[in-house]
């Protein structure tokens, strides 16, 4: 099964009230209910793009399957950093996390060109993330009780 995923990335200010509301949604229903208690939005959302993945042609609505946020350079790390990547669990296994990152890589590109992207990875998707072009930096950390790895990616220079 395809989903033809719809894409929209805006700053957090630009988010209207119903975007902000689903993407908080969702990170809470993997993040907090699934990974376990944490503070999941914090001060980083302020400084970000939030990249909102919708499948308006499918069986699931208008609901936002997927989203992650590319934090500022100097927020969390002195390059960009695309963070609190999710995919709805009904959606898993069908390739849309990677063109989730795919697009948050793109669209990093474009408002931050031919900066590198260092992301605080966990560990058990360091072959995905090796896949698109990351390569890991950083022994293995424990961050909010699950094993992490930082990961850099470096924009090929032409």
């Amino acid at each position: 099964m395809t989903l033809a995923i719809q894409w929209t990335c805006k700053r957090f200010d630009d988010m209207t009230p119903h975007e902000l509301h689903d993407a908080l949604a969702l990170r809470c229903r993997v993040f907090i209910l699934e990974q376990g208690p944490y503070q999941d939005p914090d001060d980083n959302d302020r400084h970000a793009w939030h990249l909102l993945g919708r499948a308006p042609d499918s069986a699931h609505g208008n609901a936002l399957l997927a989203c992650l946020r590319i934090v500022d350079p100097g927020c969390s790390f002195p390059e960009p950093s695309i963070g609190r990547v999710v995919c709805a669990p009904e959606i898993r296994g069908l390739g849309i996390g990677r063109l989730l990152v795919a697009e948050g890589l793109a669209h990093a590109a474009r408002v931050h060109p031919g900066l590198p992207n260092r992301i605080s990875a966990q560990s058990h998707l360091q072959r995905m993330y090796g896949e698109l072009g990351f390569q890991t930096v950083s022994e293995e950390y424990l961050e909010d009780g699950i094993p992490h790895l930082e990961m850099l990616y470096t924009p090929e220079t032409e």
